[in-house]
């Protein structure tokens, strides 16, 4: 059986090819989608912005509200990635945030696979840990995981803020997130690459409404960096 054939030659950003045409990549086609597919980013850059200070409003707010996050396959990575850099830091040194990436707790995961239907798999645990103010956070290269619209859906129920980054919309859960930030590509990987840039713009934007003057947090809290 023959491989797949691949581009005869690079394409410039211009001339990104899709998988109607193609199903591999070269290296410059790969950077060529990539830089294409970010420019869908800068109409959205104030978006994000506004999810990082929507964050510190929640977390940072007398009822200490907590992030959760959620996605399949890669995008349960990055979703892991946003939650450790709450946890943790982004950049500047601050203290921790709660955050609770729901893909990360095999036992949960398995338990809840096992006993009940493959939807319920992100959204029994939103039910278990969210409270109304709570904000969820869901990653979807496709927009159209059965998983995470459930999740979004039961999330709007229990009165927790759903924001989505996906794929070209629309799609079943920008429908139904209450804001969205899509990235209009169609592959799979720039998509993810693209939603990379993405929270770690949210987690800029986070630090700077956190630590801005006045800070929102006690100096006393604060580490000491490494």
């Amino acid at each position: 059986m023959n491989p797949a054939p691949l581009s005869e030659a690079p394409h410039s950003a211009s001339e990104a090819v899709s998988p109607d045409t193609c199903t591999h990549l070269t290296g410059a086609d790969h950077v060529a989608s990539l830089t294409t597919a970010l420019t869908s980013l800068d109409g959205q850059l104030d978006t994000l912005d506004r999810w990082g200070r929507l964050l510190a409003d929640v977390l940072c707010g007398e009822h200490r509200g907590r992030l959760l996050a959620a996605g399949n396959g890669g995008s349960a990575a990055q979703a892991q990635h946003l939650t450790a850099e709450l946890v943790g830091r982004y950049r500047a040194d601050r203290p921790p945030f709660s955050a609770i990436c729901l893909t990360a707790e095999t036992s949960s995961l398995t338990a809840i696979a096992n006993d009940y239907p493959a939807d319920e798999l992100f959204a029994r645990q939103v039910e278990a840990h969210g409270r109304a103010g709570d904000v969820l956070v869901l990653l979807s290269t496709s927009g159209r995981s059965p998983n995470a619209v459930a999740a979004a859906r039961r999330a709007r129920e229990c009165g927790i803020t759903v924001l989505a980054m996906t794929g070209p919309a629309p799609n079943p859960l920008v429908a139904v997130a209450d804001d969205a930030v899509c990235i209009d590509s169609p592959w799979t990987a720039t998509v993810q690459e693209c939603h990379l840039v993405a929270l770690h713009l949210v987690c800029a934007a986070f630090d700077a409404a956190v630590l801005a003057e006045p800070a929102r947090v006690p100096e006393t809290r604060l580490g000491v960096a490494q």
